[in-house]
């Protein structure tokens, strides 16, 4: 009952758009709290002084009326309200010398005992090889040293010049293949995830709460860009949000190292919102947000094309975003990538008035039901570069 009619406006140990609500069944009388919660402006117009005081005090806001709550449930309402607050366990970190979290040794200290360890090995051997023979030399003892015989390796691979040509040829293919897979991968940041400076998990908002992309991203279903959501739009739900659930905060500590408390409050510091006054203090401050897809300038891609035209979902170049606690670019986005998709993507015909004149004209030319994207003209240079 609570959370179906009371939790949008109210807390029970913060004020947010209307009062605290912890042990409210104290501070008034049970059939004024009747009355109240059944129709509040009734008792605004009728004069009475406690229901003026808190109209006055929440800058005259209008309590939703709820007339179909029993008495019962109002009551059940109350005894809620006197749930007692639970204060969090914050588990001890350990830190080890290396910074890893956690026990055990850095492996940078592993590797250094190793090289230390080698190159005493190295210098051991060469202190026993020059005692032996400075020992050999005072008993009288010749040490024979190994004379090469014949000719070197090295000079008789030079001296064949059909080697020389098979080596040459070996080397410039090797040298080849390399230098383009290496030019292959310039500009490609598949994987590229930065830690961006306020924590925003997909995982929970497009995850758990089964929030649209849309609804942040509006932009997409009709620009170019999708773009970077506004943080009013991020304030339509924290202002009355400013704390997770015990649960998703002990997983956000536990499994992702993140505060998901603190990270609400760079988000309330950036947008200058007092949460205790909830008011606007004025003061905001710039969030350098980290750009993750970008695609080059000469390459021209259309959201709304895709998403409003297309009906392309957001996971198809995005992957799992549903599921990505930290995102990162899932897709390469490179060229063959797109014409793959052009070439592999049917065009939705279903109330998609935008491709009927030439989808029937060219379904006619190629004597086919269903055309893909790369069919009706999207493997035309034009269509991506400027």
């Amino acid at each position: 009952l609570f959370k179906a009619n009371c939790a949008s406006c109210h807390q029970l140990y913060k004020k947010r758009t209307g009062p605290a609500l912890f042990e409210v069944g104290d501070k008034y009388d049970q059939e004024w709290l009747y009355s109240w919660i059944k129709n509040s402006q009734e008792m605004v117009k009728a004069g009475d002084a406690q229901a003026v005081a808190i109209f006055e005090e929440y800058n005259g806001s209008v309590m939703t009326a709820f007339p179909q709550l029993t008495n019962a449930d109002i009551d059940d309402i109350i005894a809620y309200t006197y749930t007692p607050k639970k204060i969090p366990v914050q588990a001890l970190t350990e830190i080890t010398d290396g910074g890893d979290s956690g026990g055990g040794v850095s492996t940078n200290v592993i590797l250094g005992i190793l090289s230390l360890i080698f190159l005493m090995l190295v210098v051991l051997l060469f202190l026993v090889n020059k005692t032996l023979r400075s020992f050999a030399s005072k008993q009288g003892i010749e040490v024979e040293e190994k004379k090469e015989a014949g000719i070197p390796v090295w000079k008789a691979v030079v001296q064949n010049q059909f080697l020389m040509l098979v080596m040459a040829i070996f080397l410039l293919l090797s040298a080849g293949f390399f230098m383009y897979g290496w030019m292959m991968q310039v500009g490609v940041d598949q994987g590229y995830a930065p830690v961006q400076p306020i924590h925003y998990s997909h995982r929970i908002h497009a995850g758990t709460n089964q929030i649209d992309c849309n609804y942040c991203h509006s932009s997409a279903r009709k620009s170019k860009h999708s773009g970077i959501p506004s943080l009013n739009v991020c304030m339509n739900c924290h202002k009355s949000i400013s704390e997770v659930a015990e649960t998703t905060q002990a997983e956000g500590l536990d499994e992702y190292g993140v505060d998901y408390n603190a990270e609400i409050k760079k988000l309330y510091a950036a947008v200058g919102w007092d949460d205790d006054a909830q008011a606007y203090t004025g003061e905001e401050k710039p969030v350098k947000w980290i750009r993750i897809h970008n695609l080059p300038d000469f390459a021209y891609f259309n959201h709304s094309q895709h998403v409003t035209v297309g009906g392309i979902e957001c996971q198809t170049c995005h992957g799992p975003i549903e599921e990505m606690e930290i995102v990162g670019q899932y897709s390469p986005l490179t060229m063959g990538w797109c014409i793959n998709c052009h070439r592999e993507t049917n065009v939705k015909m279903e109330g998609n008035e935008y491709y009927e004149k030439i989808h029937a004209e060219l379904a006619k030319k190629y004597g086919k039901d269903k055309l893909t994207a790369a069919q009706l003209g999207g493997l035309e240079c034009g269509k991506c570069h400027y």
